[in-house]
This record gives structure tokens, sequence and C-alpha cells, in this order.
């Protein structure tokens, strides 16, 4: 049986509207295994490459590996279903901030 983690490092704020978290991973380092539930927006703030697994069974746009260069400030809209781990396979600590819609 799969055990999913949380979405990101630590919640930073949470109401009946939003849940706020900060994802951050050092060079290396991946996040748990999880799905994402809810939509959600996206903020990167640090890094240089990042990269996400995703599982066979995953629902959301995205589907095996995807990887690509850290923009700081780069702000995007991602639909729930996605069942993924996140890795940082970049040389610097990546952070992100992550806004899930309720």
């Amino acid at each position: 049986m799969r055990v999913l983690g949380n979405v990101a490092s630590r919640i930073l704020f949470e109401n009946e509207r939003v849940r706020v978290w900060e994802m951050d991973l050092a060079p290396g380092a991946e996040s748990a295994t999880h799905r994402h539930d809810l939509d959600y927006v996206l903020v990167q703030l640090e890094g240089d490459r990042i990269a996400a697994r995703f599982e066979s069974d995953s629902a959301g746009p995205y589907k095996d590996y995807v990887e690509g260069t850290v923009e700081p400030g780069k702000t995007r809209f991602i639909a729930r279903g996605g069942i993924e781990t996140a890795i940082n396979v970049g040389a610097r600590r990546y952070r992100e901030i992550l806004i899930e819609l309720k």
C-alpha cells in the first residue's frame, strides 16, 4: 500500500478558502510522494533546476517525469489530480510557495 505525504514542507497559512504551503528542498533532496487533491497556484522563489516524477495513476495534467529551469517569480495555475514526487535536481536550494484553492 502506498503512503502519501504532504504536498510541501510546511503550512504557512490556512483559512476556509486557501491553504498556503512552502516547499523547501536542498540540492538532491526529494519531497514525499503526494497527491494534489485541490487546484493550486505555484510560485517559484529560488533555485536553478526542479523536477517532478509522476506516479502511473496520476490524474493531473502531467505524466511520467518533468524537469525544468527555475525562474524566481514564475507563477502558474495547476489543476488537481497529480500524484508526484518533487526532486531538486539543481545545485542550489529550491523554494516555492504553493497556494491550494479550497
